[in-house]
């Protein structure tokens, strides 16, 4: 088995900087990265990153799995109704809505009803976690991927197995991107309307005017919308990774290592 030799060249070239983008977003606006190809052309891929200093998939779940928040709402009783009292409903990830139950003030009856039996709608866990777990992951085999190309250079360019099973990881992972990205939007569309001023007529106190609701406040989601932003970030610089990685397998080369060998001469090593 080859032994680790620590080579930095692969991070020069698509497949190697491309991974790294996947896993890192440097702080700069821009980066202009020089690639040489198989017939010495020099091809300027300008990417547009983050400009701040965070990690690609760390970022796409971290804006999600760390988010807390909560909705208000001002309620006022019939007897009195110039008194305005406010509940309030925490909820965060994984987005179990129906567990989150409205808190008055601690020590105050609000209109001798319970708030505490009523929660908000919806069950949003399935997509949350997926897109989470999915981030986890993604990151891990970025690292390992990594590991390999500046490691084991020699090991994988001579691998036939190598290359193929990274290229069809690339494409399970561009594909699940799309997926787990679509569904978390999707359902960060329902967390909204459902944290939002349509909760005033899903409370049962408030249809059977039992009491004035009228709605207070909701935390901002921006970092949420973020999550979702660098979710399909991450599916696009997968899917152009796809590419690169492709160059690497039998699929692309069979016919120039059959040339090669036909006319007595070495196939010249593809780059990463």
């Amino acid at each position: 088995m080859s032994s680790f030799q620590l080579n930095l060249n692969p991070l020069k070239e698509p497949l190697g900087f491309i991974k790294v983008l996947e896993w890192n977003l440097r702080k700069h606006h821009y980066i202009s990265l020089s690639i040489f190809m198989t017939r010495k052309t020099n091809l300027q891929l300008l990417f547009e990153t983050s400009k701040y200093p965070q990690i690609a998939s760390i970022f796409a779940f971290a804006t999600c799995g760390g988010f807390k928040g909560k909705t208000e709402i001002q309620v006022a009783c019939l007897t009195n109704k110039s008194d305005n009292k406010t509940i309030t409903a925490t909820f965060g990830y994984p987005f179990r809505l129906n567990e989150a139950s409205f808190q008055t003030p601690q020590g105050v009856n609000v209109c001798d009803v319970d708030w505490k039996s009523h929660v908000l709608i919806g069950d949003y866990s399935s997509a949350a976690e997926f897109y989470v777990t999915f981030a986890v992951f993604v990151f891990l085999y970025c690292i390992a991927a990594l590991l390999l190309y500046v490691g084991y250079t020699n090991l994988y360019r001579d691998s036939r197995k190598l290359p193929m099973i990274d290229f069809v990881v690339t494409l399970v992972a561009t594909f699940l991107w799309l997926v787990s990205t679509s569904a978390w939007a999707k359902a960060l569309t329902d967390i909204k309307t459902a944290t939002g001023r349509n909760i005033v007529q899903e409370l049962l106190p408030c249809i059977q005017q039992r009491v004035i609701c009228h709605f207070g406040s909701v935390t901002s989601m921006g970092s949420l919308n973020v999550s979702v932003i660098f979710g399909f970030l991450n599916m696009i610089l997968w899917g152009g990774n796809a590419w690169f990685v492709y160059k690497e397998t039998s699929l692309h080369s069979p016919s120039n290592t059959s040339t090669s060998h036909s006319q007595g001469g070495i196939p010249p090593p593809t780059g990463i």
